[in-house]
């Protein structure tokens, strides 16, 4: 007699499922809609010509070379924010941590700043001299937190945390005296600095991509690990989980996914905090699910925003970032009040 499947099982398929479903329509959406729309059959039909190598039809380029490109991007993007997101949560076992609780977001900053600053006169020389920077800022940032915070030894969560915020409001200052200083790319900082894939290509794709296979590698090998930090380090100390070595791994798997997301992308805020917790309130804190789901579902949102960003009020295009802050922001103050009102 076979037995019945469990319903929660059923239920993590059915949602998991959706996420991919939901994905692909958004993708589609993403690469048809704009200032000239295009049809799903003419997306398939234009990607299969460039897999093949085949010659180009008018109209590929549109698809092929700046739509596909960006959605990916953004895709890919959304899925290192919300995946970071879900570690962090994890680390500090607090569903209103966000991917930029320990200052990367500054460090990236700063490091965008200095290389927009210093390639003022050559546009062409930004695309690859700019995401360096911003990733070599944020990870040079989180390096320096964790060696701030672990100076006895131990590496403490609420001195992470402090140090985090600390080395963050440093290096925000920073920023704000470069860009004074520079006045000339002003308005280049502010527009990377608001988040976007304006820039977006192939090339960042294939930098991404690895970062973000890299990033989540480790921690869905370690969901049991992340599932026991849960019920706090002791406990997990006791249950054969090596604390102060996961959490360095936990570190330094978030630190790339978002260092990653942020060099392409920029300051995008609230896709790493809410899209967790949605997750979350579906199908619980299971982290063998909850980490893809979350990946699957912050590319969902990224593509959505990126997409409302480009259409909305064509042909001026809003910076990403501010799209996802008027809907993550009272998303957070829901989280706050709902919080609280179970309190």
């Amino acid at each position: 007699m076979t037995a019945a499947p469990h319903p929660g099982r059923t239920r993590r398929t059915v949602v998991l499922a959706a996420l991919l479903a939901l994905l692909a329509v958004a993708m589609l959406a993403g690469v048809g809609l704009g200032a000239v729309p295009v049809g799903p059959a003419d997306i398939v039909r234009a990607i299969g010509r460039a897999l093949a190598g085949e010659a180009r039809v008018p109209g590929d380029a549109v698809i092929v070379d700046i739509r596909l490109p960006r959605v990916v991007l953004a895709a890919l993007v959304g899925a290192c924010l919300a995946s970071a997101g879900v570690l962090y949560q994890a680390l500090f076992r607090n569903p209103l941590a966000d991917p930029y609780i320990l200052g990367m977001s500054a460090g990236a900053g700063l490091g965008a700043v200095i290389a927009l600053t210093l390639t003022a006169s050559a546009t062409a020389l930004r695309f690859g001299v700019v995401p360096a920077g911003a990733f070599l800022g944020a990870v040079l940032t989180i390096v320096f937190v964790v060696r701030l915070a672990s100076l006895r030894g131990a590496l403490d969560v609420t001195s992470l945390l402090l140090a985090g915020v600390a080395i963050s409001y440093v290096l925000s200052a920073m920023t704000s005296f470069v860009m004074v200083f520079f006045r000339e790319s002003m308005t280049s900082v502010v527009f990377w600095m608001m988040g976007g894939l304006t820039a977006a290509s192939w090339p960042y794709v294939w930098m991404v991509t690895p970062m973000l296979l890299a990033g989540i590698a480790v921690p869905l090998l370690s969901t049991r690990e992340l599932n026991l930090m849960l019920l706090g380090e002791d406990r997990a100390a006791e249950l054969g989980v090596d604390v102060e070595r996961f959490k360095r791994v936990i570190l330094a798997a978030g630190a790339v996914l978002v260092a990653a997301a942020v060099a392409v992308s920029g300051l995008i805020g609230f896709v790493g905090l809410m899209t967790p917790h949605m997750v979350r309130l579906a199908l619980g804190p299971d982290h063998r699910v909850l980490l893809p789901a979350s990946a699957l579902g912050g590319a969902v949102v990224m593509v959505l925003a990126d997409l409302v960003a480009r259409t909305v009020l064509a042909p001026v295009e809003i910076p990403v970032g501010i799209v996802t802050a008027l809907v993550g922001g009272p998303f957070f103050v829901w989280l706050l009040v709902r919080r609280n009102g179970h309190r």
